[in-house]
C-alpha cells in the first residue's frame, strides 16, 4: 500500500502559504468595464493594470474574433466628475472616445489608420472633457460637456449637455443646472436628460427632464427626495427609467401626455448610486419586454405585466445590460467568478463571450461569503441593524494550530453611497487563504437595501458607520470566528475616512489599520475638492462652512491624541479627489507621537491604484504590516520585501 502523505504542519492563521499572490492577482488582470452591442459585434472595456491601468476597447466579431481596437498607448477614459464612465460609444462601426491623457474626443471609423481628434486642443490641459457619449442617430454625437477655468475653482466648472456634428462643431442644447447627465435622443426628436443642483447628489435629487420636438419641457419625475437614473426611451416613445419614489430603484415608464407610472418594483434597489456616468440595470427588448438584472437570474417584464425569470446560476451581478436580439449581453460576475462579458438568451441560452482569467486554482481555495444582519447602535435612525459579507478563511492545504483564531480584516467600502457586491475579487481571497477572516460591511448608508437605509447615513457620517464597522466585528469576536485581539479595519477613500475616524473616534476593538487614500480632515476636504463631491458633505455632515465645528469634532485630524492604533498609509500622489495633503498630515501626527506607521506613496497614481506594480506593492505591504504588528511569519518562498515600519 501507498504511504499517506503527512498531514500539513499546523500554521498560524495569517501565515499560510497560499498560491493566491499579489503577481497573481494582478497577473493577466483587467476590470472589465462598459459593453456596447454594435450590429453583430460586441465591444468591451478593460482597465489593464499590466499596461499602466490605460483603459483598452476589445471587439469580438460574429466570427469570434477578438481584436483590439485601440493599441497602446491609446487610453480611452474621461475625467468628468472626476470618476468619469461612458467615455467611449461605437455605432455604425464608428467609434468616438475621449483620450485619457489630453481629454480630447476622438473619432475612429472603418478603413482609418488611426484615431483622429475631432475637439480643438483645450487653453488649459484637460480643461475641456467629455462624458456620456450617445449616437444622436445622424451622425451627430451627444455628449456631457466639462469645462474648467483657469481659476481651477469647483464653483467655475460647467456641465453642459452638447450635440456635437462630425466635424466637432458644438452645440449646447442644456446649460445652466449645476449638472447634467444621460443625454437621450427620443423617436420623434424629443431630448430626455438628468440634472440635479448643489447640495444634492444624483442619488438625492435628479430630474428627469423631456424636451419635446417644440421646445417645451417636461420634468417627468425626481426633485427633492426623489432620485431618477438610467432614462432609455423606447422605438414607440415609451421613456423608461428607474426611480425610488417607492424607497427601491424601481423600474418605472412614461408616455407624452401622460404620468410616470410604476411598472415593476422587485422590493430591491434595480439600480444604484450614479458615481460613474452609463450604468444599465435593464435593456429594451423586441415584443415590448424589458430585461432587468436580478441576482442569478434576468427577469423579463411580458407587455401584460407579468414576468419570467432566466436563470443565470452563478452570476450574482449583472451590469450594463444591452439588447442583443431576442436576448442581452452584459457583465456578469458571481462569488466564484471574475466578471465575464456573457450573451443570454431568454431561451436560457448563455455563451461567454469574454470568459474569466484562468487563475488555475482549484475552488476550494475560494471563499464563498456569507450575509450577515447584526444588531448595530440606532443613533436615531430608526435602524437598529446593519449588512456584512463575511468571508471565512479558505485554504485545502493549511490547517492552524487548535485554539488559535483567525485575525479579521473589516474592509469599508468606499463612497460612502456605495456597496460591496458578491463579485469574486482576487484581493479579498489574497488575505482569506492566508488564514485571514475578512468582513466586507455594508453600513447604513449603503445602497441596495433602499432608500430609507441609505439616507440614514444623512448627517451622521462619522457616527452610523463608525457603529456599525465597530458592531460587526464585535458581533463576529462575540460569535468566536476571530480573535479579539488581531482584528483590523482597512478601507480607500471614503472608507479610508471610516477607518481612520473608527481609530481615532471609537478606539479600542482594532489593533491595526491600513487606510488606503483615505480622508483625514473633513473641513480640507470639504473646502478643497472637485465640483461633483463640492456639496456632498453638506448632507452627510453638515451645511459648510457653517458647520465647521461638526466636521472638526468628526475629523480624525482633530483626534490624533486618541491615536495609539497601528497604521499603514497608501496614498496616490495625483489624487485629485483625496489630495496627497490628507494623508501626510496624518503621517505626521503618527511620527509625532511615536505610534508604528507605514507611508507608501505612489507616483503617477489618482484616487485609486492602477498599476500593477503599486497594486502588488499596497497588498504586500499591507499584509508585511500585519504580519509585523500582530508577530506572524510570511511564507518564506514569496519574497515579500517587508514595508518599513517607523516606530
Amino acid at each position: 500500500m501507498p504511504t499517506p502523505s503527512p498531514a500539513p504542519a499546523a500554521v498560524p492563521h495569517g501565515g499560510w502559504p497560499t498560491p493566491i499572490t499579489s503577481a497573481l492577482v494582478v497577473r493577466a488582470a483587467a476590470r472589465l468595464g462598459e459593453v456596447a452591442v454594435d450590429g453583430d459585434d460586441v465591444w468591451w472595456s478593460e482597465s489593464r493594470p499590466g499596461e499602466g491601468g490605460r483603459s483598452a476597447l476589445v471587439r469580438r466579431s460574429a466570427d469570434g474574433t477578438v481584436t483590439d481596437v485601440l493599441p497602446p498607448p491609446w487610453n480611452a477614459r474621461t475625467r468628468v466628475h472626476e470618476y468619469g464612465g461612458a467615455a467611449w460609444t461605437v455605432a455604425g462601426g464608428t467609434l468616438w472616445f475621449t483620450h485619457f491623457d489630453d481629454q480630447r474626443l476622438h473619432r475612429l471609423s472603418p478603413g482609418d489608420d488611426g484615431p483622429v481628434a475631432v475637439t480643438p486642443e483645450p487653453e488649459l490641459p484637460a480643461g475641456v472633457r467629455w462624458a456620456d457619449l450617445t449616437p444622436a442617430g445622424d451622425g451627430s454625437l451627444l455628449a456631457v460637456r466639462e469645462t474648467h477655468t483657469a481659476s481651477g475653482a469647483a464653483a467655475d466648472v460647467v456641465d453642459e449637455v452638447v450635440r456635437l456634428a462630425p466635424d466637432g462643431t458644438a452645440e449646447v442644447l442644456v446649460s445652466g443646472p449645476d449638472f447634467v447627465s444621460d443625454p437621450r435622443p427620443g423617436p420623434a426628436g424629443e431630448l430626455a436628460w438628468l440634472q440635479w443642483d448643489h447640495p444634492a447628489m444624483p442619488w438625492d435629487a435628479a430630474q428627469l427632464v423631456v424636451r419635446a420636438a417644440d421646445g417645451t419641457g417636461t420634468v417627468v419625475a425626481g426633485g427633492p427626495g426623489e432620485s431618477v437614473v438610467q432614462p432609455t426611451w423606447d422605438a414607440d416613445g415609451t421613456l423608461w427609467f428607474c426611480c425610488d419614489r417607492t424607497d427601491v430603484w424601481a423600474l418605472w415608464r412614461w408616455r407624452a401626455g401622460g404620468e410616470a407610472e410604476l411598472a415593476l418594483d422587485l422590493g430591491r434597489d434595480l439600480a444604484g448610486p450614479q458615481w460613474v456616468f452609463g450604468s444599465r440595470s435593464f435593456a429594451l427588448l423586441p415584443g415590448g419586454r424589458v430585461a432587468l438584472a436580478g441576482d442569478e437570474r434576468l427577469v423579463v417584464l411580458e407587455p401584460g405585466g407579468t414576468t419570467t425569470e432566466v436563470a443565470l446560476p452563478g452570476y450574482s451581478a449583472l451590469r450594463y445590460l444591452t439588447a442583443d436580439g431576442d436576448g442581452v449581453v452584459c457583465w456578469a460576475g458571481g462569488p466564484a467568478s471574475e466578471p465575464v462579458v456573457l450573451r443570454a438568451g431568454l431561451d436560457g441560452t448563455v455563451d461567454v463571450l469574454r470568459p474569466a482569467r484562468d487563475l488555475g486554482l482549484d475552488p476550494s481555495w475560494s471563499s464563498v461569503p456569507e450575509h450577515v444582519v447584526f444588531p448595530t447602535e440606532d443613533s436615531g435612525t430608526g435602524i437598529g441593524e446593519a449588512h456584512a459579507h463575511v468571508y471565512p478563511p479558505a485554504n485545502p492545504e493549511a490547517t492552524a494550530p487548535e485554539g488559535d483564531l483567525p485575525p479579521l480584516v473589516v474592509m469599508v467600502h468606499g463612497g460612502p453611497t456605495s456597496s460591496h457586491d458578491r463579485t469574486l475579487d482576487v484581493g479579498i481571497q489574497y488575505f482569506t487563504s492566508r488564514g485571514f477572516c475578512v468582513a466586507h460591511v455594508d453600513y447604513r448608508g449603503s445602497t441596495g437595501y433602499g432608500r430609507r437605509y441609505r439616507d440614514a447615513l444623512q448627517g451622521r457620517w462619522g457616527i452610523v458607520d463608525l457603529d456599525d464597522v465597530v458592531a460587526c466585528a464585535r458581533y463576529l469576536a462575540d460569535a468566536g470566528r476571530v480573535d479579539p485581539a488581531r482584528m483590523a479595519i482597512r478601507g480607500g477613500s471614503a472608507g479610508g475616512y471610516t477607518t481612520l475616524a473608527a481609530l481615532t473616534l471609537r478606539p479600542g476593538t482594532f489593533t491595526a489599520g491600513a487606510s488606503h487614500f483615505g480622508v483625514a480632515d473633513l473641513g480640507a476636504l470639504a473646502a478643497d475638492t472637485h465640483k461633483f463631491e463640492s456639496r456632498y458633505l453638506d448632507g452627510l455632515v453638515a451645511p459648510w462652512p457653517e458647520g465647521a465645528a461638526v466636521y472638526a469634532e468628526r475629523s480624525p485630524i482633530t483626534h490624533v491624541d486618541a491615536l495609539d492604533t497601528p497604521l499603514a498609509v497608501f496614498q496616490g500622489a495625483e489624487d485629485r479627489v483625496v489630495p496627497p495633503e490628507q494623508a501626510e498630515v496624518m503621517v505626521a501626527a503618527l511620527r509625532a507621537k511615536g505610534v508604528p506607521h507605514a507611508y507608501l506613496l505612489f507616483e503617477g497614481e489618482q484616487h485609486g491604484f492602477r498599476r500593477a506594480e503599486n497594486i502588488r506593492a499596497a497588498l504586500d505591504g499591507e499584509l508585511s504590516f500585519y504580519a509585523q504588528v500582530w508577530g506572524f511569519a510570511l511564507p518564506a518562498e514569496e519574497g515579500i520585501e517587508p514595508v518599513t515600519v517607523v516606530r
